[in-house]
């Protein structure tokens, strides 16, 4: 399973090509019905554009099925993480993960405990509060990104400046990003 993306330049098709040659060589088959139901503009966003910009997804997962998750290229992995969420708390069962390259500082996809353990410790319930993600749930490059701030109004206030800069970007490609954002979005 890819999760299928839509770009700011068009449709990226190379994890679904991934994943159609993984099933072909490994006999398996491509689960096409999940899909990737938010546009995150990912290409070109920098880490905290990367936070704030999460993937969600919908579509049946089977569960106890085995799913193995494909996709191009991971920086900080916030998409697959997001992807093999939806399937397990569905009841499927992750059992894999193909890309083709890992651009992140850290090649783990899981944070370290120990990691977790100082941003739990450092921000107490703000990361769940500013991101609406828990700690223990965020990828190992995720995870060492907050690690480098020293308390959460600098998250803040940097999750504030990369709302700007997503805004700039994708109006200079034409897109009205801002219509696709609630005010839930605005409040974290």
């Amino acid at each position: 399973m890819a999760p299928f993306a839509r770009e700011a330049t068009g449709d990226n098709a190379i994890p679904q090509v991934l994943a159609a040659a993984c099933a072909a060589i490994t006999g398996g088959k491509v689960d096409n019905g999940i899909v990737q139901v938010t546009r995150v503009f990912h290409t070109g966003a920098d880490p905290m554009e990367r936070l704030s910009l999460r993937a969600q997804f919908e579509g049946e997962v089977i569960a106890g099925e085995r799913y193995v998750l494909v996709d191009d290229v991971i920086s900080m992995g916030g998409t697959l993480a997001e992807l093999a969420d939806y399937v397990q708390r569905a009841g499927g069962v992750v059992t894999a993960v193909v890309t083709l390259v890992n651009a992140g500082r850290i090649k783990a996809l899981c944070a370290a405990p120990k990691v977790i353990k100082k941003l739990q410790e450092r921000y107490q319930n703000e990361i769940l509060n500013i991101f609406g993600i828990q700690p223990s749930a965020l990828t190992a490059n995720e995870a060492q990104y907050l690690v480098g701030f020293r308390t959460a109004d600098e998250i803040r206030n940097r999750l504030a400046k990369a709302r700007k800069e997503i805004h700039l970007r994708l109006c200079s490609k034409g897109i009205r990003w801002a219509a696709e954002r609630t005010d839930a979005d605005e409040v974290n």
